[in-house]
């Protein structure tokens, strides 16, 4: 089998995002190539994750400048991010495309991969079981993403996360409210209480209050009637009676923080909004605020994708890219993922992905094959676009 990796740092235009991770590491590179694979690598693929073309050569991999002429031969493109029309073009009909598709939201680009009769496996479409979870990409990138949120709201903070004791006072320690204790929550709850801030946190699922408080975090327990996760295991949307609840309910305890991070996210769909500008109003000067959903919609009012401003004398982040500040671990973690995606349906005697459809874990993320769109969930989404 062929793998071919993109430079997914070279933008295709100027006003695009660039991409500072890799799909894989000379080290998975490397462990692909002793099962038999042929990997091609992109010239400068891992150049900002620290990665050098002369350690994926190496490993194995066969490094080139140009890739046209080997993506028409390749057998499974793998990237970060969704490849480009021009590149999906040149491929040969039944190629594998792995990656961060966002099918829920690039609908025109799912059926193009259709037409042109290619297999496009969504990364985010992985479902989160215990054999899958070794490939679950969302979760490991969200993992890192709540750290940095947390490292970069300490930043942006006028004062101190721990709590400290000198001849000339008592410094309190920060009090930072964590919004959605999914992986990344969970993370952002660690980080902060290691850094010696007193956290308090808030999902709608009570079941994770256990996890919270084992973390060293307090859990806000508020009752807005049944709630709960989808099979998936994410927070199911709460009706609008619910969210009013919530946000009633929250609004002290954000006016009490230094800092608030929220991980609302929903599963194909827009993120709730869950802080008003007038909420934000409520918050001391020099608060910090993290929206980590801004660049899909946003759970702050008045946040921008891709930006940090300042609202009502609060400080906004809504960088996006998180994972991407800390690109090294970031690429050995997602090259990890897909190294164990690939080895789990590698047939050893062929060198050849199995693309078998009635496995759970390829059920799920399988969703285009033999020129149509293959997931339910998605031709659901689209026949009612």
């Amino acid at each position: 089998m062929k793998i071919i990796v993109l430079n997914e740092a070279k933008a295709p235009d100027p006003n695009s995002h660039i991409e500072s991770r890799c799909a894989v590491t000379p080290a998975s590179a490397q462990r692909l190539c002793k099962q038999g694979v042929e990997v091609t690598v992109e010239a400068g693929a891992g150049n900002l994750s620290g990665y050098l073309d002369k350690e994926y050569e190496e490993a194995g991999a066969v490094v080139i400048n140009d890739v046209n002429d080997a993506l028409s031969t390749a057998d499974m493109l793998v990237a970060v991010n969704k490849p480009t029309e021009a590149q999906l073009s040149v491929m040969k009909k039944g190629a594998i495309v792995v990656g961060h598709l966002d099918p829920f939201f690039q609908q025109p680009l799912i059926e193009s991969i259709a037409n042109k009769g290619l297999t496009a496996i969504s990364v985010e479409m992985i479902p989160r079981s215990s054999r899958a979870q070794k490939m679950d990409a969302l979760s490991s990138q969200a993992s890192l993403a709540g750290y940095v949120m947390v490292m970069q709201a300490a930043n942006h903070l006028p004062s101190i996360l721990p709590m400290m004791m000198t001849p000339s006072g008592t410094i309190k320690p920060a009090k930072v409210f964590v919004i959605g204790a999914g992986v990344a929550g969970l993370q952002a709850i660690a980080t902060a209480k290691r850094l010696g801030a007193n956290v308090l946190a808030y999902d709608t699922r009570p079941v994770v209050a256990e996890q919270v408080e084992s973390l060293g975090g307090k859990f806000l327990k508020i009752d807005i009637g049944e709630t709960g996760q989808t099979k998936d295991g994410y927070a199911k949307e709460l009706t609008d009676e619910q969210k009013a609840k919530q946000q009633d309910a929250q609004r002290d305890a954000i006016a009490d923080s230094d800092i608030v991070i929220t991980t609302a996210q929903l599963f194909g769909r827009k993120p709730p909004l869950l802080i008003s500008q007038s909420t934000l109003a409520l918050m001391k000067p020099g608060s910090v605020v993290v929206d980590m959903a801004a660049q899909s919609g946003g759970n702050v009012e008045g946040s921008v994708p891709g930006e940090t401003v300042v609202v009502n004398g609060v400080t906004v982040i809504g960088s996006g890219h998180w994972s991407q500040r800390v690109a090294r671990a970031a690429t050995d973690m997602y090259a990890n993922n897909i190294y164990n995606l690939v080895s789990e349906f590698l047939d050893s005697e062929t060198t050849r992905f199995k693309l078998d459809l009635e496995d759970d874990i390829l059920k799920g993320c399988v969703i285009v094959h033999d020129n149509k769109v293959t997931n339910e969930m998605l031709t659901n989404a689209y026949k009612g676009a």
